[in-house]
């Protein structure tokens, strides 16, 4: 890192805080002309190969991801923001598996556990898909065990 007035690489931070979306925003101070410039730091994308239900193999994409999740809140009161953290908070849990590959599976199980808790419609619609769900018995299923759940809660 050098200091984008002097091109000096003696800098310190003075403050450190995180930022929306899993940044982290540094204050840095050039020690040899004093000017002050902020940097903001990320996780790089993830390089996760996701193998699919046939065995097929391709790289990780958050947008395939959103859209899905778009999908299955449509029309639901879910608010864009709320999107951003759900994907968040998914990549997060995937990324600490530390492995270069990943079940589709286990990332459908992963969205099933984080959209549970935000939307109970939108759960169902993604576990109607995730799940191959073959007719109404299985929904009918899905919706005795969140009541279940909903009576185990209260």
């Amino acid at each position: 890192m050098r200091c984008q007035f002097c091109n000096s690489g003696r800098l310190k931070v003075i403050d450190k805080r995180t930022s929306p979306g899993d940044k982290i925003r540094r204050r840095r101070e050039c020690l040899n002309c004093s000017k002050r410039f902020t940097t903001y730091e990320q996780f790089a994308e993830l390089n996760l190969k996701i193998i699919k239900k046939d065995g097929k193999k391709e790289l990780f994409d958050s947008l395939k991801l959103l859209n899905s999740l778009k999908n299955a809140c449509k029309n639901r009161p879910i608010e864009d923001i709320k999107f951003d953290n759900l994907i968040e908070g998914i990549k997060k849990e995937i990324r600490s598996n530390d492995t270069p590959e990943i079940q589709s599976s286990i990332i459908g199980k992963v969205v099933l556990n984080k959209l549970k808790k935000i939307d109970k419609v939108a759960y169902l619609r993604f576990a109607s898909i995730h799940e191959n769900f073959e007719g109404l018995e299985s929904f009918e299923e899905k919706i005795g065990k969140l009541k279940d759940g909903n009576r185990k809660n209260k």
